[in-house]
């Protein structure tokens, strides 16, 4: 198993934007120091739930500062951008890099961004499937032709190519099983969450589908990866671990309940009735109810071992995010969750 954070860039109440951004970057830059493999800092844009409106901002500052450390991105929101910008922005960071970046992409699914840049939602889609092709073309073909939808180009010399030949690797989000079908088919590495799978198992059910589909479209699943974005948290004792924790994994609850679909009241998207029920169930989730399923890894480190473990024998997890760095908890409790991982978690996994 390898090691990465996820770093949402929220932004809760009791911190100026400057302190919360500094304390992300000085995270995602002492990854190395504490043996992490990556970092995958997330797109958000319009509300506390996150600020990093372009990752590669972000990577391109801690691809300077750091040698070894792999930089993710968790995910770029394609329907929000030109692809060939992508394309360039991205092939340009892998440069600067020395080849470290991993491209992680989605489709998006919060009503509150796609209206704020004036997207329409049910053709997000579309979009998505448009976008990827035509990152992918811009890094392996010597010049871009092009016919879509959305997007047309003719005989365009896109530059600069990636470090990495024949590209980067590329991972796509997946909330829904037919966006678990999708990754297989086109033969993508996986990111997932087992918290939008209800339980562990959930998540081990839909990456068989995952593995399935990518056999059965040619695919070998042995060359693919799979993330898994976990809520986890190593801390001295296991009671002292949920008082440290328990806060900020439930102010990401209500906060992300608020912003996953349409309001209530308003008329459902289109193909997006899987969000609002997303959005029913986190409202009414609690800690117990999180711990329990396993979407939830927090205690002293024998059981945070322990779990992780169990976590990668039911799915066959490749890398785990940890996706600790929410709700505001203090950059004082995340040195030590690291400095733990470090000492007894990580050895006993790899």
């Amino acid at each position: 198993m390898k090691f990465g954070l996820l770093h949402l860039f929220e932004s809760p109440a009791g911190r100026t934007e400057k302190q919360m951004i500094d304390e992300q970057v000085a995270l995602m830059e002492s990854a190395e120091e504490y043996g992490f493999d990556s970092v995958w800092p997330a797109e958000h844009h319009f509300s506390e739930y996150g600020v990093c409106g372009s990752p590669v901002v972000n990577l391109a500052a801690i691809a300077r500062t750091t040698k070894k450390v792999r930089l993710g991105t968790g995910v770029v929101i394609l329907p929000f951008h030109h692809p060939v910008r992508v394309a360039e922005d991205f092939a340009m960071l892998d440069q600067l890099s020395g080849g470290r970046v991993e491209l992680g992409v989605g489709r998006g699914y919060q009503p509150l961004e796609f209206g704020g840049f004036g997207v329409d939602q049910t053709r997000s889609t579309e979009l998505f499937d448009e976008s990827l092709e035509v990152i992918q073309r811009c890094w392996t073909d010597e010049r871009l032709n092009y016919q879509g939808q959305h997007y047309q180009f003719e005989d365009l010399e896109v530059r600069p190519k990636p470090f990495q030949e024949p590209h980067p690797p590329i991972w796509m989000a997946a909330l829904s099983e037919g966006s678990f079908e999708k990754a297989g088919r086109l033969g993508l590495n996986l990111l997932l969450s087992p918290v939008f799978g209800g339980s562990l198992q959930g998540a081990a059910d839909l990456i068989k589908v995952y593995r399935e589909t990518l056999a059965s479209h040619g695919h070998d699943p042995t060359t693919r990866q799979v993330g898994a974005l976990v809520m986890t948290y190593a801390g001295k004792t296991q009671e002292q671990a949920r008082e440290e924790f328990a806060r900020p994994v439930m102010w990401y609850f209500r906060t992300f309940g608020k912003y996953v679909a349409p309001k209530v009241g308003q008329p459902a998207i289109k193909g997006y009735e899987w969000y609002t029920s997303m959005r029913d169930a986190v409202n009414a989730v609690e800690w117990d109810q999180l711990v329990e399923h396993g979407t939830v890894i927090c205690g002293e480190t024998d059981y945070v071992t322990e779990r992780l473990s169990e976590l990668k024998q039911l799915t066959g997890v490749d890398h785990l995010l940890g996706w600790t760095r929410l709700g505001g908890i203090s950059h004082e409790l995340m040195i030590g969750h690291m400095e733990r991982m470090q000492a007894s978690i990580m050895p006993s996994l790899r």
